[in-house]
């Protein structure tokens, strides 16, 4: 997902292979989720601007199983796919450098220099959103620990933009064959806080 602030976009990915294989898949993919993270189609799971209450911020674990933080793979995981994800947001004509959205188009070509603390934020914050073992504390904090309206206020993020990094998103998912069970919980997490990231948009209408 794209911000001024450093911080974590969303999204996590792995094989659907034993948990330590796929760490090493990713470990050899990570330089190829963030950015912020956070774009081509919506995909399903993406709710509207206006659509009611989020979800719940942690993705928890059913009783008898893992959670999605440990059946997307751990941390190492999760950077992987964030490192993937915030590079090829950049890339993306509605949300990235050729944006038409100045905020955003400044961003993805003037301040790159604080890529690597944003994704660090945003690996932090989609561990935190999926029930991993880190905290995530932002930078300018929203109405929640991991809300993320006061991070993305000044871009002014449209609903067609956070649309469009969604969809790198789900890419970037697809990019590290994650399972469709994975993939459609974290795009949901991602999903559920559209209405933060657009609200500079639709308070400046």
């Amino acid at each position: 997902m794209s911000t001024q602030e450093d911080q974590p976009g969303t999204e996590p990915a792995t094989a659907g292979e034993p948990t330590a294989n796929r760490r090493d898949l990713v470990a050899r993919g990570a330089l190829t989720l963030s950015a912020a993270a956070i774009a081509a189609t919506l995909p399903a799971g993406c709710a509207r601007a206006d659509d009611p209450a989020p979800m719940p911020e942690k993705q928890d674990a059913a009783p008898s199983g893992p959670s999605l933080y440990e059946r997307l793979g751990g941390i190492f995981a999760i950077a992987g796919v964030v490192d993937y994800f915030s590079d090829e947001i950049i890339k993306d004509p509605v949300a990235g450098a050729r944006s038409r959205n100045p905020a955003l188009r400044q961003w993805h070509t003037a301040q790159l220099g604080r890529l690597p603390g944003l994704k660090f934020m945003r690996t932090l914050w989609v561990a935190a959103v999926s029930g991993g073992p880190y905290e995530y504390t932002p930078t300018k904090p929203g109405s929640t620990n991991l809300g993320l309206e006061e991070a993305h206020r000044n871009l002014r993020i449209s609903s067609e933009e956070f649309d469009a990094v969604a969809g790198v998103l789900s890419r970037s998912l697809d990019h590290f064959d994650v399972p469709e069970r994975e993939k459609s919980e974290v795009l949901a997490a991602f999903a559920a806080h559209k209405t933060e990231v657009t609200q500079g948009s639709r308070a400046a209408r």
